[in-house]
């Protein structure tokens, strides 16, 4: 994957994050419920969202759920765990770190285990994606659920042909990380879920002039408003309707004895 900024672009986006991702009002529950449902959540779990941005999906899983113990929002930007509030919104604890950082135990938690864990859209700023998806597996508890939600390596969003090109290009395989999974002592599986998207296309194309997904970043203003035209002209409908599918890819750490 391309190393960019990362961190910068997350810092520069985190005021208006939300509104950015919220593409409707089902979107966030049928996510956060997908997340639920794969790992299986109880409310006796102890669970992190790695990459939890501004916590999002953890906070709709909280609200869900009502967890007994609070969920750990991890992210390297302050900025965007600001955004959960002062205090935190009830059942998130904002962690500062990075993925790697609470792989390699560089980062204290409140929990010596976790039961459940995810990684949503977040899995392709990993630079060492066997070593860290290995040492998070080593966080889990017997029994132990990680899941990571990622785009596939295709996408079909009305985004300029630049951008898919190259979203192409960076994207991991989703088969890659179930074998990296695997060869953490998983046992993984792979499977998709799709939700349809319906966008004001005024409000789309200012998702991408504010570079809402971290691809975008590698663009300059200049190409960017080249791709706003390219897509102007393929998309006159004044609402976008297109498929979000995502790869969940779940491991499982065995319990002794079975």
């Amino acid at each position: 994957m391309e190393r960019r900024d990362v961190r910068g672009h997350y810092e520069g986006l985190a005021a208006e994050y939300d509104e950015h991702w919220v593409y409707g009002p089902d979107y966030i529950p049928w996510m956060a419920g997908r997340i639920a449902e794969a790992l299986r959540l109880s409310p006796a779990d102890r669970i992190a969202d790695i990459g939890s941005g501004t916590g999002l999906f953890a906070r709709e899983v909280a609200s869900q759920l009502q967890p007994s113990h609070s969920i750990l929002c991890v992210d390297p930007s302050e900025a965007m765990l600001r955004q959960l509030g002062t205090p935190p919104a009830p059942g998130l604890t904002p962690i500062v770190a990075s993925a790697e950082d609470i792989a390699e135990g560089h980062a204290g938690l409140p929990y010596e285990q976790l039961d459940a864990m995810w990684l949503k859209e977040s899995v392709h700023h990993v630079a060492d994606q066997a070593r860290t998806l290995r040492g998070l597996a080593n966080r889990l508890a017997p029994g132990g659920r990680l899941l990571v939600v990622m785009l596939p390596t295709t996408i079909q969003y009305p985004l300029f042909q630049a951008a898919l090109d190259r979203f192409e290009e960076l994207q991991p395989d989703p088969a890659d990380i179930q074998a990296h999974l695997s060869a953490a002592g998983l046992d993984a599986s792979l499977t998709h879920v799709e939700h349809e998207l319906r966008i004001d296309r005024d409000k789309y194309f200012g998702m991408v002039r504010a570079r809402y997904m971290s691809l975008l970043s590698t663009f300059s203003d200049s190409e960017i408003e080249k791709g706003i035209e390219e897509m102007q002209a393929a998309h006159p409908e004044p609402v976008l309707v297109f498929p979000d599918r995502f790869a969940f890819v779940l491991g499982q750490r065995r319990v002794e004895g079975t």
